[in-house]
């Protein structure tokens, strides 16, 4: 699921906005504030941005700005301006797209769907190389060896990483300690197997809201553990 990431202080036209692309199948998060948007924008994995122009904390040209000097994630601009000084400044800074407030939320859509398209044909060479699991908020990729939970790239040691990876791979499957150990030390189990409970805890730590009560890796009480969906 493409998650989108609207930047806007208008609170009536940002539940319009959010309440159409969530109709339409997408993650959508709001931000009303310019410099608490950017930060978002930043720090996590959108797939595209709406960017109000006339913001409180940061207008949209410097957002725009900011995410096009490290991101090639497409942006769209929305705002009551005409001018076409105002579309050719946010075009030149980067922007994919520019729309006049008022608009047709079904021409919103129809401009995020297709600005969704171009972008994933044209990284479509380097997303099919990297080898993804992608299981409710948890993203691995298996290529880069990187996880997001929920966006948020978490760091993962070699072996927490490799652990998480294999049970999430085989989902539903009850694995023994000693299967874990085996699998993923390529050791015989009959090593310190301990470590596996170690592994699981730091990896919970990471990719669990609440650790207490995990939605990802089970506990089996008296066999092992379980990642479930």
């Amino acid at each position: 699921m493409s998650r989108i990431l609207i930047i806007e202080d208008e609170e009536s036209i940002a539940e319009l906005e959010q309440d159409y692309l969530s109709i339409s199948g997408y993650d959508v998060e709001v931000e009303s504030d310019g410099e608490k948007g950017l930060e978002k924008a930043l720090s996590q994995d959108f797939d595209l941005f709406i960017l109000d122009l006339m913001l409180p904390g940061k207008d949209g040209f410097e957002i725009c700005k900011e995410i096009r000097a490290v991101k090639n994630t497409p942006v769209l601009m929305v705002s009551a301006k005409k001018d076409d000084i105002d579309k050719i400044r946010g075009l030149g800074l980067g922007a994919d797209d520019y729309v006049t407030k008022p608009f047709s939320p079904s021409e919103l859509v129809a401009r995020v769907k297709a600005h969704l398209a171009r972008y994933e044909r044209l990284i479509g060479t380097s997303v099919s190389s990297n080898e993804m699991v992608e299981i409710r908020g948890l993203k691995i990729d298996k290529t880069a060896r990187r996880v997001w939970v929920n966006g948020e790239e978490k760091s993962f040691t070699t072996k927490e990483f490799d652990l998480l990876t294999f049970l999430a791979e085989n989902p539903n499957h009850v694995f023994s300690k000693e299967e874990l150990f085996n699998n993923i030390w390529d050791m015989e189990s009959v090593g310190d197997i301990a470590t596996v409970t170690v592994h699981i805890k730091k990896i919970r730590e990471k990719i669990e809201i609440d650790t207490s009560k995990p939605q990802y890796i089970e506990t089996i009480w008296g066999v092992g553990y379980r990642f479930k969906v």
